[in-house]
């Protein structure tokens, strides 16, 4: 039976796999091991040894520490994993989501910098609305 840090490990890294439109077996290439490896990594079935943890961090460009972000802690009260947390992983395993952030990393630096501008200044004018 696969450990919670293992099950949120392998989701952190399907998450960034898919972000960055890699493939299993894309993935599985540039760090030496068969895809089926990364599937069994992904679903919790096998832990990640921390040289292999460190070999897909580099070929994901994040660091270590990302595999961890967001783990519930032990003895921590219910309300550190409240509904905001829960919302954003929600969010960042959504296809439109995913979709939306390689097109915006697709842009060049000048049209990223004004989208997000502009989405920025679309919150603001939601905010304003939704208290009058």
């Amino acid at each position: 039976m696969a450990d919670e840090t293992d099950l949120h490990v392998g989701k952190r890294l399907r998450r960034r796999r898919r972000l960055l439109g890699m493939t299993q077996q894309d993935l599985a290439g540039q760090v030496g091991v068969r895809f089926q490896q990364i599937q069994k990594y992904e679903c919790g079935a096998n832990r990640i040894t921390s040289s292999r943890l460190y070999e897909l961090s580099r070929a994901l460009n994040v660091s270590v520490q990302y595999f961890f972000d967001g783990i519930p802690v032990a003895d921590a009260p219910d309300a550190a994993n409240d509904a905001n947390e829960y919302m954003e992983g929600d969010i960042l395993s959504q296809k439109e989501t995913l979709e939306l952030v390689r097109a915006y990393y697709r842009l060049g630096e000048r049209p990223r910098k004004r989208l997000l501008e502009l989405a920025k200044a679309l919150e603001g004018d939601q905010s304003s609305h939704g208290a009058a």
